[in-house]
């Protein structure tokens, strides 16, 4: 399991390495001081697991992990006790408090195992079975049905303003309701009208139609606002991205 650390701190990385001596099982591809570095060189090492600080200089980490259309397993380490409930709205795999215990780091890397050794079987099922048919792409004028609990809609898409990932489901926001439905963004991205809807960033898709304004954003990114909410930020490639599409 390759694994890359990300913290402004020296003394921190060389605490964490130390540590990891103790996990045979854990190559360490690279060291990175800030969000720039670390987003060269996730692109250079392909790491299976992320180790990375929150407070860094200039973005953070929850914003380093915003920018990025794929990301590995995440571990956060900070001194910090207050972003933990925002660790894992991004799906982060842990969140480890400095000084890191080793016990605690030996947690961590059993769940990341368990993730990289389940991926590693999927992909290798997906590989070997028969392709199926794909599913024809929806217009905005299709209508699609939506099941939360006791509750049901069946909703035009062009009323739908946004998808966002809540933990293991998609939040469809469309008029007050927010129901969650067991679909990947991923899946939803594949049925969908791109020149309607735009993958924002890891977390959110959003309907161009409901957009009522944007402006600049950090790093050159975007924030799109939408009509009855809530605000949106482009990560910086799809920031890219959108301007290309819908520059003259």
């Amino acid at each position: 399991m390759n694994a890359l650390l990300v913290d402004d701190s020296r003394l921190a990385r060389t605490e964490l390495r130390h540590l990891l001596r103790a996990f045979p099982e854990v190559q360490i591809v690279g060291e990175a001081r800030h969000a720039g570095e670390a987003r060269a060189l996730l692109l250079q090492t392909q790491p299976d697991l992320l180790f990375l600080d929150i407070h860094m200089p200039g973005e953070t980490g929850f914003e380093l992990l915003a920018s990025l259309e794929k990301a590995p397993h995440v571990v956060f380490t900070t001194a910090y006790d207050e972003y933990a409930l925002r660790a894992f709205e991004v799906n982060a795999l842990d969140y480890l408090l400095k000084p890191i215990q080793e016990n605690r780091l030996a947690a961590a890397l059993a769940k990341a195992q368990a993730k990289v050794a389940g991926a590693a079987t999927a992909a290798r099922g997906a590989a070997s079975a028969p392709e199926e048919p794909a599913l024809p792409p929806l217009t905005e004028q299709d209508q699609v049905f939506v099941k939360d609990g006791e509750q049901c809609w069946f909703v035009r898409l062009a009323d739908i303003r946004l998808f966002e990932i809540n933990g293991s489901y998609t939040q469809v926001y469309f008029d007050q309701h927010r129901p969650l439905i067991p679909r990947t963004l991923q899946h939803l991205e594949q049925r969908l009208d791109p020149r309607v809807f735009f993958r924002a960033n890891r977390q959110q898709i959003i309907n161009l139609k409901w957009v009522e304004r944007i402006e600049p954003w950090f790093s050159n990114s975007l924030k799109i606002h939408l009509r009855g909410g809530p605000a949106v930020e482009v990560s910086r490639q799809q920031s890219v991205r959108f301007r290309e599409m819908l520059s003259l």
